[in-house]
Order: C-alpha cells, then sequence, then structure tokens
C-alpha cells in the first residue's frame, strides 16, 4: 500500500511552547482515519501539516510521495482536499453556493473572472446533490444555517477530485439533527472505494462516523495511541488520552462516552 501521510518525528514550536512534539504518523491508500483529542492537543495544528500549510519545526512531513520543504506546496495543495473553519470563514457570505464549490476548482474562494467547463459545472452540481444541498445552489452562503454550510464545505473540499480529504471538527456547532445527517453522509463516503483518504479530525467518539479504519488518540501534543479503530478506541486508552476516567459504550457500528459513576 502507498504511504498517503509520513510524519516521521514531527514538532511544532512557536515560541517556547510546544504544539507537537515528535509526532510519527503514517496514513496508507484505502485508510479512513479519526484523530480524537481534547483541546489544545494539537488536532487541528496536525492538520495544518498534514495539508501543507505548515513545516515541522522539526522532523519530516511527506505529503502524497513529496517532502514538505522540497515541493512546491503551490502545485501539492490542490490534490488535498480541506474543510476547516478558517477556511470558511474566508468565503464570502454574498457567494452563491454553486460558486462556492465551483470555485475550488481554481483554490480559490470568491468567483471573479476564471471561466468553467461544462464538466466543472456538472461536478460541482453531482457533489451539492450527494450532500443533499443543491437545492440550495443559488442561495447566498451566508444565509445557509450551520448543518448547510457544513456539508456545502465538504462538496468544497471534494471538488478538484483530491487524493487526500481533510476534515477539521465538520460537526462543530451542529444540532442533534445536522450531527446526524453529516455523520450519514460521512459515513456514506467513507463506504466508496472512489473517495480519498479521508482524516476526520472531532473531540466526540459520537462523531466517528461508521467506516472509518483508524483512529489516532493525541494529548498534549503527542501521540498517546494509534492503529486500527477496534485495537485503539478503548475505555482506558480514551480515559487516559482526555486525563478523565470515561466509559465508553459501542452501540452496533457507533460509540458514545461519559465520566465514570464515582464508586
Amino acid at each position: 500500500m502507498t504511504d498517503v501521510l509520513d510524519l516521521q518525528d514531527v514538532t511544532i514550536r512557536r515560541g517556547t511552547t510546544t504544539i507537537l512534539d515528535q509526532v510519527s504518523w503514517t496514513v496508507r491508500e484505502g485508510e479512513r482515519w479519526v484523530v480524537l483529542g481534547r483541546n489544545g492537543a494539537g488536532k487541528t495544528t496536525l492538520l495544518q501539516v498534514a495539508s501543507g500549510r505548515m513545516h515541522p519545526t522539526h522532523g519530516a512531513a511527506a505529503l502524497l510521495g513529496s517532502r514538505l520543504g522540497a515541493v512546491d506546496v503551490f502545485e501539492l495543495r490542490p490534490r488535498i482536499g480541506l474543510s476547516s473553519a478558517a477556511l470558511a470563514d474566508r468565503i464570502p457570505s454574498g457567494e452563491t453556493v454553486r460558486d462556492v464549490v465551483l470555485t475550488a476548482a481554481y483554490g480559490v474562494t470568491g468567483r471573479w473572472r476564471e471561466s468553467y467547463e461544462d464538466l466543472d459545472e456538472s461536478r460541482a452540481t453531482d457533489l451539492l446533490r450527494a450532500f443533499g444541498v443543491e437545492h440550495l445552489g443559488e442561495r447566498y452562503f451566508g444565509t445557509l444555517s450551520e448543518g448547510e454550510r457544513k456539508r456545502v464545505q465538504i462538496a468544497r473540499a471534494l471538488m478538484s477530485d483530491p487524493e487526500l480529504l481533510l476534515l477539521d471538527e465538520p460537526a462543530a456547532g451542529l444540532d442533534l439533527g445536522g450531527r446526524e445527517e453529516l455523520v450519514s453522509a460521512l459515513s456514506e463516503l467513507a463506504a466508496d472505494d472512489r473517495s480519498p483518504v479521508l482524516v476526520l479530525v472531532t473531540h466526540h467518539v459520537e462523531e466517528i462516523p461508521p467506516g472509518f479504519t483508524h483512529l489516532m488518540l493525541l494529548r498534549d501534543g503527542r501521540v498517546h495511541a494509534s492503529g486500527p479503530i477496534d485495537e485503539v478506541l478503548t475505555s482506558e486508552q480514551l480515559s487516559g488520552a482526555f486525563g478523565l476516567d470515561l466509559v465508553l459504550a459501542r452501540h452496533g457500528e457507533r460509540w458514545s462516552a461519559r465520566a465514570a459513576t464515582p464508586a
């Protein structure tokens, strides 16, 4: 299997603060990863490295076979789809939903004078349909609900037909119904052999979609545990990563967690 991501002893420092500390992580073709940890664990910073938007202070990072620092990241980034709150904040509120998705073909966040082929138009429509928001195509992005925005952002991230799709807390801010709709859509994406390699960052085991294969637990910028999800996702490992005695329960293909009841 080909390595899609290969991080070796990656460290990120800002001043005297260490955000990631000697993180080694290999992601291969066909895998669907969840990165789980509490606030401040380093999850979003890890995705910044994985998307080619941040270089390690120390260590080595290879993305899609190219080492950061020895490749033109502007050629590399279109091969990596990214959905994040920071990216969403750059999308003009007056942009139509269709153009929000379409402009990803050029890697821009606002339509200007660029032109698109019929194939681009049809792909944008197909992606909006796949995530149940085709009917919103002419609406302005700023008028959408949080759940609708999340689905549009994922459709946008897939527009360039990436080899790697990174999703940074896609369920953040959603109500229960919105979260479940999103989890269902991501589960369908995970089950599709044509989908890119997926990496999903979250705080909550309840947001892990069925079909995801691997899990990394981060704590204080370090890898607490990593591997196949059925081996890594245990009450003991989860408690260690969150620094709290937790009880993990599995319900079919879904999980839930709660604090252990004091004896």
